[in-house]
């Protein structure tokens, strides 16, 4: 099973996945948590007995799991740290159900938060907000983009009030290997004309063969499964690769965050077992 039905417009499986793992987070492993977002959960609104589903299965999918628990870590805690140094600006490419805007008001309210994304899950997600009366006024500012249409989603960013001028932290999470390797490539170049001082995060998955042995057998399930719903992985990066792309865009600085740093920065110490997997590990470029 892959996901509720959530009616016309709804986010993909996938991004309601993500949403219901935060949750899962929540539920079912011990506090410290990584990540504290049951807003997520409100938002999917799924169907009674969702964490009976195969792919909620706590111990099954704990490694995925703490990949996007760590992942939006990762990126919230670098927002914070760039707000800290004056960058007032955050922009989302492909935000699907994410509620930083919701969960941090304490940051949200210092910064100006863009959220990219297709029109009709968009459209859905601020119908769901509005209905749990957590859709506060301009945050975050919503860009709707036909992504296979003839849409250019740094114009239409820029007419929804995002300054080119001034420094910002754009994140990709959980979208690059969707995507051709020229579509990367295209929205790293756009973005390396940001203002200095501004940040990119990406998230990307390494080739199978270069995975431990012990994670391949998941990684091709999760494979399957993707090309059986219609969202197939058709890209992916080595380390090295992650980083040739990006200075070749044109960023000067970019370095690579590996699943053992995430570990050992989010996961130490826990008695839990709870670990990120190398199966998805992270760029960061700056201007």
């Amino acid at each position: 099973m892959d996901g509720p039905d959530l009616g016309t417009g709804a986010p993909d499986s996938t991004a309601v996945r993500v949403a219901l793992w935060r949750a899962v987070h929540l539920l079912s492993d011990p506090p410290p948590h990584v990540l504290e977002d049951g807003i997520g959960l409100r938002l999917a609104d799924p169907e009674d007995g969702w964490r009976q589903r195969g792919d909620m299965d706590p111990d099954g999918t704990s490694r995925y799991r703490a990949g996007v628990l760590a992942r939006a870590r990762f990126i919230e805690d670098l927002v914070l740290e760039r707000l800290a140094a004056g960058v007032g600006q955050y922009v989302l490419l492909g935000a699907g159900l994410d509620t930083f805007a919701q969960r941090r008001p304490d940051l949200a309210d210092r910064l100006r938060v863009f959220e990219v994304d297709r029109p009709e899950p968009q459209e859905w997600k601020r119908r769901r907000l509005a209905d749990l009366g957590l859709d506060a006024p301009g945050r975050p500012t919503f860009v709707p983009v036909d992504f296979e249409g003839a849409d250019s989603w740094w114009d239409r960013l820029v007419a929804a009030g995002f300054d080119p001028a001034r420094p910002a932290v754009v994140a990709s999470a959980g979208v690059s290997m969707y995507l051709t390797h020229e579509a990367n490539a295209a929205t790293l170049r756009t973005l390396s004309a940001l203002a200095p001082g501004s940040t990119v995060v990406m998230t990307f998955q390494p080739p199978l063969g270069l995975l431990p042995p012990a994670e391949r057998a998941v990684r091709a399930a999760a494979e399957r499964g993707a090309r059986a719903s219609g969202t197939p992985f058709i890209t992916f990066y080595s380390p090295a690769e992650a980083l040739t792309l990006a200075r070749t865009a044109g960023f000067p600085d970019a370095h690579h965050v590996s699943a053992t740093a995430l570990n050992e920065r989010y996961f130490a110490g826990r008695t839990d077992g709870l670990r990120t997997s190398s199966g998805e590990e992270l760029l960061v470029a700056g201007v």
